[in-house]
């Protein structure tokens, strides 16, 4: 049997109002810093049904960086939360909690990539590629 799990709506505009501010909110901490060379976007968020937690899945640039970057904007995290609340006050009756992970997708797409042009198959050795963790 297939099910098909559809956002609603609201779940949409709620993740597309959060990503653009958080976006917003963690580039302007990043100059805020005096950190130059680092490049932060806001991939996906998603919402469940009930709102209360929001996936935010960050791409850093350079990702030798990404680790680092996460764990400093989960020291801050409830400052982020309360810039952003402050943002969406008109827009969101309540703010969700702000949960944040790496998107290694464009790496792990870049490692297929690499390993195709190179030779190496993936598909025929699942080897040599490492297991995405799952969020």
């Amino acid at each position: 049997m297939y099910f098909c799990i559809m956002e609603s709506n609201r779940q949409k505009k709620v993740a597309g109002v959060l990503q653009k501010d958080l976006a917003q909110v963690l580039q302007s901490a990043l100059r805020d810093n005096g950190q130059s060379g680092i490049i932060i976007s806001v991939s996906k968020v998603k919402v469940p049904t009930d709102l209360s937690i929001a996936k935010v899945y960050m791409s850093v640039f350079p990702n030798a960086q990404a680790k680092s970057i996460l764990e400093e904007v989960n020291l801050v995290k409830s400052t982020i939360k309360h810039r952003i609340s402050q943002l969406t006050r008109h827009q969101l009756r309540r703010m969700p909690e702000l949960q944040f992970y790496i998107d290694d997708s464009l790496e792990y797409m870049e490692e297929i990539d690499k390993s195709l042009k190179g030779g190496d198959n993936p598909l025929e050795d699942p080897t040599l590629l490492e297991k995405r963790k799952k969020s």
